[in-house]
């Protein structure tokens, strides 16, 4: 197994840094109109959601703004179709960089569940001490108080469960499932507990029928060996995401190129974390360093499915 320094952790669970779809007067993606309750005539313009988000990504500081040109927020979450109002789980939110946008843009009238890793996967990285492993039993208590700060006057409410122990209150209540750099580990450690397995039942149970899972992963080049892309570099083949997400009873609505970049070209003897903003192999190397930076974030694959209505 790789050895990841531990002031790197954070990153290399939510890979590089370390998120639907829709209700409360929204209807579902693919819903006719007067589905949900509401008719043509009452529903909100169109543009508002984007005018929204917008402003939210706007207010962000220049820290912040700078992931922008390689993670595409807007872009990203208009392609997922996640809208104000709606019940979004978000897998790994890690340091709630996702967290902090979807709060104040789901709205007051929004719910956004963080899902974290099973209590058995922790002792599997070589960064997490018997300190840290017990910090994480807490989790689904500490991270909604943490994410309050980001609610702002009208964010939406939060709350948090384990991956492989969904509540059976929450069977069935979300609008999207957010798996943003958040499929490698769990494929990683696949064979070692069926960590991407049961992450993928508890998704396809926490939607609501046509709800919709939107993916962005480290995206590995078709021609790398396969034992490469097994997710412990951070990397997987498209088409591995693809043909778990069907057997696991999803269907492929479409994808998006909005996230590759072709300059991320990593050789086998490369990870992920190379790159900004981990930066794990060029801290003490400014040289090496620059050249990350003109690589920039790695090349992701963007995907959305969608679980069937029947």
């Amino acid at each position: 197994m790789r050895s990841i320094p531990f002031l790197l952790f954070a990153l290399v669970l939510a890979g590089c840094e370390q998120p639907p779809a829709e209700e409360s007067g929204t209807p579902q993606a693919g819903a006719e109109a007067g589905e949900t309750g509401q008719s043509a005539a009452d529903a909100a313009p169109s543009d508002a959601p984007a005018d929204r988000l917008e402003a939210i990504l706007a207010d962000k500081p220049a820290e912040f703004k700078a992931r922008y040109e390689y993670r595409h927020p807007q872009e990203t979450l208009q392609f997922f179709g996640i809208e104000p109002g709606m019940t979004v789980v978000e897998a790994l939110p890690g340091g709630g960089w996702y967290s902090q946008i979807l709060i104040p843009y789901l709205g007051e009238e929004g719910r956004l569940i963080g899902a974290t890793y099973a209590e058995e996967m922790w002792p599997k990285f070589e960064f997490a001490d018997q300190a840290f492993i017990d910090s994480m039993k807490t989790w689904t208590t500490d991270w909604p108080q943490e994410a309050q700060q980001w609610q702002g006057d009208d964010g939406a409410s939060v709350d948090a469960f384990v991956l492989g122990s969904l509540p059976d209150g929450m069977a069935g209540q979300a609008d999207a499932v957010l798996f943003i750099r958040a499929l490698h580990n769990l494929a990683r450690f696949e064979s070692e507990g069926g960590f991407l397995t049961t992450a993928l039942e508890d998704a396809f149970r926490v939607l609501k029928p046509g709800g919709i899972v939107g993916v962005v992963q480290h995206e590995a080049r078709p021609q790398m060996p396969d034992e490469w892309a097994t997710g412990e570099n951070g990397y997987l083949k498209k088409q591995f995401v693809i043909d778990r997400f069907e057997a696991a009873g999803f269907e492929l609505v479409d994808e998006s190129d909005v996230n590759q970049n072709p300059n991320d070209q990593p050789t086998e003897e490369e990870f992920v974390w190379r790159l900004p903003p981990s930066y794990g192999t060029s801290q003490d190397d400014p040289d090496l360093k620059a050249q990350m930076d003109q690589i920039g974030e790695s090349n992701r694959m963007t995907l959305k499915f969608r679980k069937p209505r029947g």
